[in-house]
């Protein structure tokens, strides 16, 4: 099927500052959750300006949609890192979130100072529609790209079917696909098409795949040196400002205890904003009383129908429970520091996992093995985006959000 080009658009080398433009573009229209920010993402970076190719990045997402928090965010720091190097996945990573930071940020303010705002959420749920088209025709080209045969669709349907009808929890879908992947390898290998078992080839039809080529990817390449020195700086960068507030502000301060509260969250659940809503709420609604449950239904409406990751509901809560507990602070002042540190400790946690497990990732693409396990990790990846598409649509349709779902009925 042919790929609707811009040839403008279309170029050997992409400079450091139109890519950041680009970023910005995705950052601000990254509605509907992670299956409308693949979706734009997959339009933009694979159709219309090819700066990567179709394998590479459904390689790079099946990494990133075994990695706790949110994978669209962290997809977007794994293709800007694989550009331009560090520097490019920083910049990607945060103006992926940037526009939805401040938009929650708004929003909250508004929320706690005049109460709801059915008028924004209804300007912002007319952009809603307009994704869903893209969502939609993702599904198909990722699907068309990703299901080159019978066991492949077979497991996306049953991947779907896993989630859809029996909440079935996601690392275990991928850990059972992963393991189908290396079984068929092995005993049935004429079960995955020829071009799973070379996904290593460069596509020279791309600019990542070009740099390839000229050996611009060094940077690609797993290093123990490179590994301390990663790990060393994302750690003192996701602990120091927690220790700071807990020198300025003391140990019992809210602003503390939210940053340890979401540092845990942010390194212990997997398979999306759905995944750790639950845990969330029962702990920020009920044990710390940070906010009331029809409020954690709000901030899930407001995260929903605002660009950036459905994860940016921490920053309600965040937001809310600093300033319901201000201290010595006045409330807004708390309120907002509330949310920087929320959404900090949620998101340089997602820089550590892209960064340090990025080259270990990209020298895999060699071996025949994995990549056929990872060639079925993403034929039940596309059955999970069906699934999160199908979710986005009814809520496009219906303009109703299943809390049920989200939340856990004990919470309403």
């Amino acid at each position: 099927m042919p790929v609707d080009t811009e040839p403008d658009l279309v170029t050997d080398k992409v400079l450091f500052r139109d890519a950041c433009l680009v970023w910005l573009k995705i950052g601000l229209l990254g509605f509907g959750g992670p299956a409308g920010q693949i979706a734009l993402m997959h339009k933009e970076l694979v159709e219309r300006r090819r700066w990567i190719d179709g394998t590479r990045f459904l390689h790079a997402l099946n990494y990133c949609m075994l990695l706790p928090g949110p994978e669209a965010q962290q997809l977007a720091t794994y293709i800007g890192w694989l550009m331009h190097r560090k520097k490019g996945g920083v910049v990607a990573g945060i103006l992926f979130v940037l526009p939805g930071f401040f938009a929650i940020l708004g929003l909250s303010i508004l929320y706690t100072e005049l109460g709801n705002v059915p008028l924004v959420a209804a300007i912002f749920f007319g952009l809603k529609a307009a994704v869903f088209a893209i969502v939609i025709e993702a599904v198909h080209r990722i699907g068309k790209r990703a299901l080159k045969s019978r066991l492949l669709v077979s497991v996306a349907a049953s991947a779907f079917v896993a989630i859809f009808f029996f909440d079935a929890s996601f690392p275990f879908i991928v850990l059972g696909a992963g393991i189908l992947g290396l079984l068929a390898n092995r005993f049935w290998p004429g079960s995955l098409p020829q071009s799973h078992a070379t996904a290593s080839a460069i596509e020279p039809d791309s600019v990542v795949g070009r740099m390839a080529l000229r050996g611009e990817l060094s940077h690609t390449t797993p290093s123990l040196q490179r590994t301390l020195r990663v790990s060393l700086a994302c750690v003192l960068l996701w602990v120091a400002p927690v220790l700071i507030l807990r020198e300025v502000f003391g140990p019992g301060s809210i602003l503390v205890n939210e940053g340890m509260f979401f540092s845990k969250v942010a390194v212990t659940t997997f398979g999306g904003a759905y995944a750790a809503l639950a845990y969330v709420a029962q702990q920020a609604v009920e044990i710390h009383g940070w906010l009331r449950p029809a409020e954690m239904v709000d901030g899930l409406g407001l995260a929903e129908t605002t660009p950036g990751p459905l994860i940016m509901v921490l920053e309600f809560v965040g937001f809310l429970g600093a300033y319901r507990s201000p201290g010595a602070l006045p409330s807004l002042t708390a309120g907002t520091l509330g949310a920087i540190v929320t959404t900090w400790v949620t998101f340089v946690p997602c820089f550590f996992w892209v960064f340090l497990g990025g080259p270990y990732v990209e020298s895999v693409r060699n071996n025949r093995s994995l990549v056929a396990a990872l060639s079925t990790v993403t034929a039940a990846v596309v059955g999970v985006i069906l699934n999160l598409a199908i979710w986005f649509g009814l809520h496009v349709l219906f303009r109703r959000i299943d809390v049920h779902h989200a939340l856990g009925t004990r919470l309403l």
